[in-house]
């Protein structure tokens, strides 16, 4: 039987509450679970310090029993130190700017980079003037 530590979404219509539970991989997001761990309340400030209230003896005897935690209770965890940080994945090529979109930010630099270039030989140019008076 997989474990994993997940989230179980309460609250009403777009008011989201979400209990932190260990539950069977197999069963539905809201329905039956083995414990319940904690609590996440979404709305509350991320300071607030109950926005997540967490059992940590609970959480880390089910990490010791091989449960595996969401990626979003990962982070979660992370931050109160139960568990270490997920690795985030790159940016996926499709989204990357196109040709195009390239050659327009290399123009853009390129005249950023030729203002500059003209601002300072202005600048030398007008050194020697003004020492000259």
């Amino acid at each position: 039987m997989a474990v994993r530590i997940r989230l179980s979404r309460g609250g009403s219509k777009k008011r989201p509450y979400y209990h932190i539970v260990a539950a069977d991989a197999r069963a539905p997001r809201d329905g039956r679970y083995i414990e319940k761990l904690g609590a996440y309340n979404p709305l509350l400030p991320q300071d607030n310090e109950n926005r997540v209230v967490v059992d940590k003896e609970k959480v880390s005897a089910w990490l010791s029993k091989g449960a595996q935690p969401t990626e979003r209770l990962q982070k979660i965890f992370a931050n109160l130190g139960l568990c270490a940080a997920p690795t985030m994945v790159e940016q996926p090529k499709k989204s990357a700017p196109k040709a195009k979109a390239l050659e327009r930010l290399k123009e853009k630099e390129a005249k950023a980079a030729a203002a500059a270039e003209a601002a300072a030989a202005a600048a030398t140019e007008a050194e020697p003037a003004a020492e000259a008076e």
